[in-house]
């Protein structure tokens, strides 16, 4: 029996890097999996690779008439919710010299408002006991280059962790972020789009030496830690910050 036999899933971006990595492993663990993404022909794709009778449904988690239709269509199918990832989030490399009122924007809309209002809407969906998991980043504690406003962003979903943990104890819902470091992702390289390639290369090879693990994580690897926020094997773990990061944040 799979660690989430008969478990109903919602990952938002869930298809590509670390969302389509959890939803293959929650397919594989037994759960029925719903997927988000905003580009259609991508959670197409996703949905034929993840297999297991998954659900693909695009929308923009920015967007508050994607997420009313998210739920809605879910409805459809699944009396409940047991476990909601919410993972989708977007991230670029800027200064706080050049970053601008788009940029800021942007990644607020998704990283803050779009994650806050994914759990919020799917709160009637939600059994009493179920598992939330948020995508935060070690970035939510770490002063990097460049990252300001993405670290921001993860520092406010790390807070969201906490305070919804008390919000929601009388239901005994489980709150936790998950905390990846650096990963081989599609959105890990378009971090660096504008960035010319040999000052992108230089700060590799310095983020590399500063792994204490020698090497960038892989999706597969931040997707068995949301397996284990998701099950109940974490029936008693809530509030936490669960950071895969081969610690980088760590020492």
């Amino acid at each position: 029996m799979g660690r989430l036999n008969g478990k109903i899933a919602l990952i938002t971006g869930g298809n590509s890097g670390i969302g389509l990595a959890s939803a293959k492993a929650f397919a594989a663990e037994g759960a029925r999996v719903v997927i988000t993404g905003r580009d259609r022909v991508a959670v197409d794709a996703a949905v034929r690779d993840v297999g297991g009778g998954t659900v693909g449904i695009t929308a923009d988690v920015g967007r508050m008439a994607d997420l009313d239709n998210l739920y809605a269509e879910i409805s459809k199918t699944f009396d409940r919710l047991d476990v909601v990832f919410a993972n989708a989030g977007i991230a670029k490399v800027a200064t706080f010299q050049v970053s601008t009122e788009e940029h800021f924007d942007n990644a607020f809309n998704t990283n803050v408002k779009g994650l806050f209002f994914t759990v919020q809407k799917a709160l009637p969906l939600l059994k009493d006991g179920a598992s939330i998991i948020l995508t935060s980043s070690v970035a939510n504690f770490l002063g990097s280059p460049g990252l300001g406003i993405y670290s921001a962003t993860k520092a406010a979903v790390r807070s969201f962790a906490r305070s919804w943990t008390s919000d929601l104890k009388q239901r005994r819902i489980r709150v936790n972020s998950l905390s990846p470091g650096p990963t081989e992702t599609p959105m890990g390289a378009k971090m660096n789009e504008g960035v010319p390639i040999a000052q992108a290369a230089f700060a590799r090879e310095k983020l590399l030496a500063a792994i204490p693990l020698g090497r960038l994580g892989s999706p597969a690897e931040t997707a068995q830690a949301a397996v284990f926020l998701a099950s109940d094997e974490s029936s008693f773990v809530t509030g936490i910050d669960l950071c895969v990061d081969g610690g980088l944040g760590q020492i």
